[in-house]
């Protein structure tokens, strides 16, 4: 086990009819001006905004909007939401969506807690965040997490670059869970998000520093809970209980519970992924099952025993003759949940089909944002992650 800090200050308010308290908990954490930032018409269509718009006005508190962001959130429209924040002077953001929404929001904060500076300089890693302007959550998708993690990713789409910034200081002051809201969602976007919270769990989980068994514990019920209720969503999307399950799993795979007395995991799925997203817009979740398979028959003997672990703990698999057959066992297992919930379980089901020369410049950039090797599971090389992914074809 080895030492680790916790820290979670989000205010969670979770349930159902629970945007009605949107306004005066935006009030007591000292907003005069929102900016409501979110995505398509979704949001409005299902009554959601309108309701948010209520509870700000019954409070007392105004507010400006602006819609449009997109799934691999874009750093132009970070910057038109910088731009209109500083015209209107709002003084406190109010994201209301999913990961893509708060990402692009967590953006905005650093762009406006630090006007003089780019915040693109972030994301590229020549600069440090000081300081975070108040932000606050409605959570309409259950997946990324972002509403209690310090967690941000955002793509320049200009040149395709996807890239993630990681800083205590913009977990959001407080976010509102209500699972009924979620129900609007097509299959594939709740069974995304089922695959994506599995993932942040085990991209911890599957590591070569540290370990604690109650962290171990926690994580296996998580997946398995996750698991359970992913498959009855599939079939009947409007269980409110399985969606409160994945709601409330949604932030604790991402909030540090899940790393705590381990090396922090591997990650390495996240990265080859993120630039998977950015180079062909695939839904995030879908991106890591597409991949998750291939690397992990690729790096398993290398932690064999969490391998192992995983097989019996958490997919029910009795052991084999030997390690080897039961952690692939377990694999196995893993992309037939996948494929049971409409998951692909490589890059040609998600529609695409990357060239040698596309593959070798995913991961080009792959170690560029990394480091040649990385990880913990497997160190991986620039050369590892190009036949991982060519694997995953």
């Amino acid at each position: 086990m080895l030492n680790f800090t916790f820290y979670t200050p989000t205010r969670v308010v979770f349930g159902k009819d629970t945007e009605g308290q949107v306004g005066d908990l935006a009030k007591a954490y000292g907003a005069h001006k929102v900016l409501l930032h979110y995505g398509g018409k979704s949001a409005e269509r299902s009554g959601l905004l309108g309701r948010i718009r209520l509870a700000l006005e019954m409070a007392g508190v105004d507010y400006v909007e602006l819609g449009g962001v997109v799934p691999n959130p874009h750093l132009d429209k970070v910057y038109e939401g910088i731009e209109l924040c500083k015209k209107e002077g709002v003084d406190f953001i109010l994201a209301v969506g999913g990961g893509s929404v708060i990402d692009s929001s967590k953006a905005i904060c650093y762009g406006l807690a630090e006007p003089d500076k780019d915040v693109w300089e972030l994301f590229d890693k020549t600069r440090q965040a000081k300081c975070f302007f108040p932000l606050a959550v409605v959570l309409t998708i259950a997946a990324a997490g972002s509403e209690m993690s310090n967690s941000c990713v955002i793509t320049d789409e200009k040149t395709l670059q996807k890239r993630g910034y990681n800083n205590d200081i913009a977990r959001p002051l407080f976010a509102i869970m209500n699972p009924e809201i979620t129900r609007t969602l097509p299959d594939y976007q709740t069974e995304s998000g089922c695959a994506d919270i599995m993932m942040h769990t085990m991209e911890r989980y599957f590591n070569n520093g540290g370990s604690m068994e109650l962290t171990d514990g926690l994580s296996e019920s998580l997946i398995r809970t996750v698991m359970k209720n992913a498959e009855i969503l599939h079939v009947d999307p409007d269980n409110y209980d399985a969606r409160a399950e994945v709601m409330w799993a949604s932030s604790l795979s991402h909030n540090g519970l899940t790393g705590c007395g381990t090396d922090g995991g591997d990650w390495a799925c996240h990265r080859m992924e993120h630039e998977l997203g950015g180079m062909f817009d695939v839904t995030h979740g879908a991106g890591l099952a597409a991949i998750w398979g291939s690397w992990a028959r690729f790096v398993y003997r290398d932690c064999l025993p969490r391998f192992v672990q995983f097989a019996v703990n958490v997919m029910d698999v009795k052991p084999g003759s030997s390690d080897d057959e039961t952690a692939l066992a377990g694999i196995r297992a893993m992309e037939a949940f996948y494929r049971r919930i409409g998951m692909p379980t490589n890059i040609k089901e998600l529609g695409v089909e990357p060239t040698d020369e596309q593959i070798e410049e995913m991961a080009a950039a792959v170690a560029v944002v990394c480091g040649d090797p990385f990880g913990s599971a497997k160190k991986l090389s620039k050369k590892d992650v190009a036949e991982i992914y060519r694997k995953a074809r």
